[in-house]
């Protein structure tokens, strides 16, 4: 009768139970790889766009220095994550107003319209911009928000309204410094006295934005919204007449 060699049983079993662990180990491995990887590259890009969000609120008040006639131009440099960032006119503002005319003894409708335009970065879907003195952000769902308040104000019943009239047709995708160049053009301030009503009329990609923050900060009733066109109108009647200066500041953009 033969015996059973116990050390070789031990050393299969031994074997077995080393594969056996080995196993959970790769498989684990996996597991963290699959899942972690897309939570990884989920929260890198958040934080690119978060970064995007802050440089552009780099980017405004400099910009706006020119608005403010404080310089003749600003070249400001911005990190790109692999999107595109460009210049665009499609934007549009038109103020309607009541004016007083003391030599017929009645109101007179004075109209002020132009281009605004935008400096926007769009990566993985979402887009940040300079539009019209402030900063502003969508989203996948189509939702906008405001993340820098434009240079409106109203005090002492005087109402200034900026006007960014952007120009440029630049261009850039890919990763890397970019250098974002403003160059002033000839600035104007429109004056309109005694004014008892003001309509404002913005076209954006960004008009849920602009709606909340005219009606919510500026204290101008909203009259409609074309969600077709991506307008918003608001308007609002002064108790006692006011003075309106629209600082229009043309500038051309060029990227490099």
């Amino acid at each position: 009768m033969k015996r059973r060699n116990l050390e070789s049983d031990d050393a299969v079993s031994e074997l077995v139970d080393f594969s056996i662990i080995l196993s959970i180990i790769l498989l684990a491995t996996a597991i963290i790889v699959v899942a972690g990887y897309p939570l990884i590259q989920h929260l890198q890009e958040n934080q690119h766009s978060e970064n995007i969000v802050q440089s552009f609120q780099v980017l405004a008040p400099n910009i706006n220095k020119v608005v403010k006639g404080s310089a003749p131009s600003q070249s400001i440099e911005l990190k790109m994550y692999g999107g595109s960032l460009s210049v665009t006119s499609v934007s549009y503002m038109e103020i309607n107003m009541k004016v007083w005319n003391a030599s017929n003894g009645s109101y007179d409708t004075e109209t002020f319209a132009k281009h605004i335009g935008t400096i926007e970065n769009n990566y993985k879907d979402t887009y940040v911009c300079y539009e019209n003195t402030g900063i502003w952000s969508k989203y996948q769902n189509g939702h906008s928000l405001m993340k820098l308040e434009p240079l409106f104000s109203f005090s002492d019943n005087v109402l200034l309204i900026p006007c960014s009239s952007l120009s440029g047709s630049s261009s850039l995708s890919g990763t890397g410094l970019v250098s974002v160049t403003a160059n002033g053009g000839r600035r104007t301030i429109e004056r309109y006295y005694n004014v008892s009503q003001v309509n404002i009329s913005i076209k954006s990609d960004y008009f849920e934005a602009w709606e909340k923050y005219l009606n919510e900060s500026m204290e101008m009733p909203v009259e409609n919204v074309d969600r077709t066109n991506s307008t918003v109108s608001t308007s609002r009647d002064y108790p006692s007449n006011i003075d309106v200066f629209i600082v229009e500041a043309p500038m051309h953009i060029t990227i490099n």
